[in-house]
């Protein structure tokens, strides 16, 4: 395990529910000091409402300055401007983040420096910090993101994999993307935050006060409601099967215009819920849904709420993608509705012994274990 160190770790979105750059950084700071970054100039933001909120909500964290969310984790959201492609703009945000990062540490630096980051973008910032180790921790094919410039993450990332000691990626397809760019880089699936996920099977919840008037079967789906997501699909369901109730929990953006689905009667969108209450609503659910849509982006996807689900104890239907596919032995794959329609028939004649197997496999991938697998490799 590392200890003693300085982590700087550049990744969006600290405040957001969490995902694998906060499990990682959380289990980190058990031993170290994590100073977060949180980085926003990956993509030029539209006028979209959703942006607008979002560079407030943003230019409101800067203001505030260092916070400090938990022992031995620092949080500084940096002032600079998110024009990734322009040249000029590059070379001020390399000296406003430079400057702001060193203040930073000046204040909470214990030992060492080590750099870790979620975003692809930062290679300028790189030898600043007398740091010690590079990693890049690659969740996802940014360059597919809508709104971003694809010819400039690509560049800006082949970049970084070349200054990384290690490059950390969590499919197949992101591995074979970045490995002839630094021959060492690493598949690590996502982990499972197993024994809170589990709770929904050795413990009984009230049911959450959102689910009262739901009536049963509930299909459920947590996480962030974005354009990947194929919420058509669980419409077309929805109006033959009326007997079944779709609900959904995460914000959504402007991506995703949700006013006709809201008029569905069993569809029900419940908006963001404490990630700590996650586990209740699983127990009130009757399966974990994984409707994303089937694209250049998602087929990099390692969706962690599949775990998620899994170790809850929920049957999970998902699309098909790479590395879902992996567990097709333990979950329904689906790629119409019609097969959507027989995999939900199919669950709701299973008894819960059935997924015994299904929990124990997950108890297996923790995120401690996967910490220790990218110790290995960076030591």
């Amino acid at each position: 395990m590392i200890q003693g160190k300085t982590i700087i770790c550049f990744a969006s979105g600290y405040e957001a529910p969490p995902t694998s750059k906060h499990h990682v950084m959380h289990l980190l700071a058990e031993t170290n000091v994590v100073l977060w970054i949180n980085y926003h100039g990956s993509r030029v933001p539209t006028a979209s409402s959703s942006d607008l909120v979002y560079m407030v909500k943003k230019l409101l964290q800067v203001i505030k300055g260092l916070k400090r969310p938990r022992k031995n984790l620092y949080v500084l959201t940096p002032l600079v401007i998110p024009l990734p492609s322009s040249p000029l703009v590059r070379r001020l945000n390399r000296l406003l983040l430079i400057t702001q990062i060193r203040l930073a540490l000046g204040k909470v630096k214990e030992g060492p420096t080590q750099i870790w980051s979620f975003t692809p973008d930062v290679a300028y910032t790189l030898g600043h910090f007398n740091e010690e180790k590079v990693v890049y921790y690659c969740v996802d094919d940014h360059a597919s993101f809508s709104g971003y410039n694809k010819a400039q993450v690509l560049q800006d990332e082949k970049e970084l994999c070349h200054k990384s000691d290690l490059v950390i990626t969590t499919a197949m397809v992101l591995q074979e993307a970045k490995k002839d760019w630094n021959p060492n880089t690493i598949l690590v699936p996502h982990g499972v935050d197993f024994d809170h996920f589990n709770r929904a099977v050795h413990e009984t919840f009230s049911c959450p006060k959102e689910l009262e008037f739901i009536p049963r079967p509930r299909l459920g789906f947590f996480g962030l409601i974005r354009d990947w997501v194929d919420v058509d699909l669980l419409w077309e369901v929805a109006q033959k099967r009326a007997d079944w109730h779709f609900v959904l929990i995460g914000d959504a953006d402007s991506s995703v215009e949700l006013s006709k689905y809201r008029s569905t009667p069993n569809m029900h969108f419940l908006g963001r819920k404490k990630y700590q209450d996650l586990p209740a609503f699983c127990q009130h659910f009757d399966m974990g849904l994984i409707p994303f849509k089937v694209n250049e982006l998602t087929h990099a996807v390692n969706p962690i709420k599949l775990r998620e689900y899994l170790a809850a104890g929920l049957p999970v239907i998902s699309t098909p993608m790479p590395e879902v596919k992996l567990y097709d032995k333990f979950i329904q794959i689906v790629e119409t509705q019609e097969e959507f329609e027989k995999a939900v028939e199919k669950y709701l004649l299973e008894s819960k012994e059935d997924r015994r197997l299904s929990i124990k496999a997950m108890s297996q991938e923790t995120w401690p274990e996967k910490i220790k697998q990218i110790c290995s490799s960076l030591y």
